[in-house]
């Protein structure tokens, strides 16, 4: 299972955190308090710009500007627009979670993408610190695989070990680790790893 830090702003702990996991995460939502406007160029991990309902002509440029390896939409992006960007760069798309979410929704966005990330719905676009009720994983049978985000932290680990389902490929980590927003509690981080392997 791969880990992926989001809502990275500061290049040092970028760098601390590059040999530890496998994805960083740079915000281009204006809006989040995460927002980044150019992020440090050179890391060995898998480089994912998280956009919000942003125009095709800016994220491509976003793309080609700071070497992304990856595009997560995080807003109302429908399966055209994610297989138009995928032609490009794999694509994770994001949805929020709640006791009523439909998983017959995302059946047109099969083969258009290739993870869904499953996060909190809140009216913010992630970053809620709020975990959602992670038993209706379960009812998730589509052949995409997924992340799953939203308040996970040190307490979540027994949770995450006890999911058995064969689509989870990775977790995603943000603000339960902040110090402040964007700021990242490495060494946290690098505990949470540590026991999530162990």
């Amino acid at each position: 299972m791969f880990v992926k830090v989001c809502g990275l702003k500061d290049p040092n702990q970028v760098e601390s955190l590059d040999f530890m996991v496998e994805f960083v995460g740079f915000i281009f939502y204006p809006h989040s308090k995460r927002y980044v406007a150019i992020p440090p160029n050179s890391t060995k991990a898998k480089r994912v710009g998280v956009f919000v309902d942003e125009l095709f002509n800016e994220i491509e440029t976003r793309i080609e500007t700071h070497y992304l390896d990856f595009v997560q939409l995080h807003g109302d992006e429908a399966p055209e627009r994610c297989r138009e960007i995928r032609k490009i760069v794999p694509v994770i798309k994001s949805f929020g979670m709640d006791s009523f979410f439909d998983f017959k929704s995302l059946i047109p966005y099969e083969g258009n993408v290739d993870y869904f990330l499953f996060d909190t719905k809140t009216p913010l676009k992630g970053g809620s610190g709020i975990q959602f009720d992670w038993t209706i994983l379960n009812r998730y049978n589509l052949s995409t695989p997924f992340i799953l985000s939203g308040g996970i932290n040190e307490d979540s680990i027994k949770s995450i070990k006890q999911i058995y389902h064969p689509k989870l490929v990775g977790i995603d980590l943000n603000s339960r680790f902040e110090i402040s927003p964007g700021n990242k509690d490495v060494e946290r981080i690098k505990k949470f790893i540590h026991e999530l392997n162990n």
